[in-house]
Order: C-alpha cells, then sequence, then structure tokens
C-alpha cells in the first residue's frame, strides 16, 4: 500500500501526470554520457560511479582512442588504463572492473556487449543500475529504471516510493517506480529525472517555485528558496 491517504489508483493517476510534465519539459532527455556504441556507453557508466559525467566525458575520448575495442582494453597494460581515467576516482577498481568485464565480453560473448540483463550483469563492475543505463539507451530495451542519486531523491520527495524511506535505497525505489511508471516510459523515466535533479529539484534547495513538478508533489514549498547566485569573490591585494 502507498504510504499515508494515498490510494495506489490515486498515485499511478498522479504518476501519470508527473510524466506527462516531464515529457513536456525534457522531450530529448536521454543519458549525458557521450558514446558511439554499447560499448562504449558500458565502459562511460562503470566511469560515472562516484564521478560526474562532465568528468567522464572528458576521460573517454582519450581512452577509446588509445584502445577502440573490447580486446584492446583487454590486453591493455592495467597501468595505462589507470592512468587515463584517474580524474574519475577510484581508478584502480574501475580499471579492474572495465579490463574484466571487457575480456569477458571477448572471451564469451563474441566482442559484443550483451544486450539482456541476466548476462550483463555477469560482467564485473556491472550491477542493475549500469545494466538499465545500457539496455536502456543503447539497445531500446526497458528493462527497468535507471535509480542513481538524484533520481533516488526526487522520488522520495515525490512520494513515488513506499517500501523505502532511504533515496539510497536503489532496489526497493526501482520497484516500486516500475509498479508506477508504464514500461514503455522506464527509461525516459529515469533520465528526466536525472536532468530535473540537475536542473531544478536540488539536493540542497531545490527550487520548488519554479517546478512545474510542484503541483503533484507533497515535498513541494518544504524547503528553503533556493539560492542561485553565486557571492562575489572578495578580491585581495596582492
Amino acid at each position: 500500500m502507498v504510504a499515508g491517504k494515498e490510494t495506489p489508483q490515486a498515485i499511478k493517476r498522479r504518476t501519470r501526470r508527473i510524466i506527462k510534465k516531464l515529457r513536456g519539459l525534457y522531450p530529448e532527455a536521454t543519458c549525458a554520457l557521450t558514446h558511439v556504441d554499447p560499448l562504449q556507453l558500458l565502459i562511460a557508466t562503470i566511469l560515472s560511479a562516484q564521478s560526474t559525467d562532465e568528468t567522464v566525458n572528458k576521460v573517454t575520448p582519450v581512452l577509446f582512442k588509445r584502445f577502440p575495442s573490447a580486446k584492446a582494453l583487454a590486453e591493455a597494460r592495467p597501468e595505462e588504463v589507470e592512468k587515463i581515467i584517474h580524474s574519475t576516482g577510484f581508478f584502480r577498481q574501475k580499471s579492474k572492473s572495465i579490463q574484466g568485464a571487457c575480456r569477458r565480453i571477448v572471451d564469451e560473448f563474441e566482442g559484443l556487449v550483451p544486450n539482456t540483463m541476466e548476462r550483463l550483469v555477469t560482467l564485473p563492475g556491472v550491477a542493475r543500475k549500469t545494466a538499465n543505463v545500457v539496455l536502456g539507451t543503447a539497445f531500446g530495451k526497458n528493462e527497468g529504471v535507471v535509480v542513481d542519486t538524484h533520481v533516488g531523491r526526487l522520488s522520495t520527495r515525490l512520494g513515488l516510493t513506499w517500501t523505502s524511506k532511504d533515496p539510497k535505497d536503489a532496489v526497493k525505489i526501482e520497484r516500486d517506480l516500475m509498479a508506477l511508471v508504464p514500461r514503455d516510459d522506464w527509461t525516459f523515466f529515469g533520465h528526466a529525472l536525472i536532468w530535473h535533479g540537475r536542473r531544478v529539484c536540488f539536493a540542497r534547495k531545490p527550487n520548488c517555485g519554479g517546478c512545474v513538478l510542484a503541483p503533484n508533489c507533497p515535498s513541494a514549498g518544504t524547503f528553503d528558496a533556493p539560492t542561485n547566485v553565486k557571492p562575489r569573490r572578495k578580491i585581495g591585494r596582492a
């Protein structure tokens, strides 16, 4: 059951209204990680953990120019991969995951990124979130909803998850969203919430006054007004 007075039918209707608003606001919402094929998206998504898309998008062109295929990455010297991806953080573990995934892709999947959830999650460094990104964006398959920091935060604020109050509980949040959001919208919905979280529903001071979702958000108006203007730096004498 949905927590509070809202019935399951009511929350589904509200979810449809939210999706409609998001469609109007972000009709082109998609993954912000630069890529040209499933392999590049897979690796970029692994690199994006505890990093920003902007940082990853600066690193991947260098990485893919040096190692353009799964075979090339699988056979690369770890030190060289680590040096290229260093700025994304946790570079040693990410290098192990990337090279381990590429070895399995070469050895077991004929050099091609698998296109099923069951096979993708067998790759080192790949869990449901990464698999959902790859399946939804690269293969057009709606197998789940991507739940990152933004989606977890917004789903909680919008009252679209009720089995967990923890915005970091990706497993329960995804399950709740899959029950509410039509399957055809799963991939779009995840991307749109990420875009909205970056542009409007900020972590500390969301811009509720400028949010088109506010009429359908139980948390609207419960935060302080956003501070959008950065204070000027004081310039001292040399």
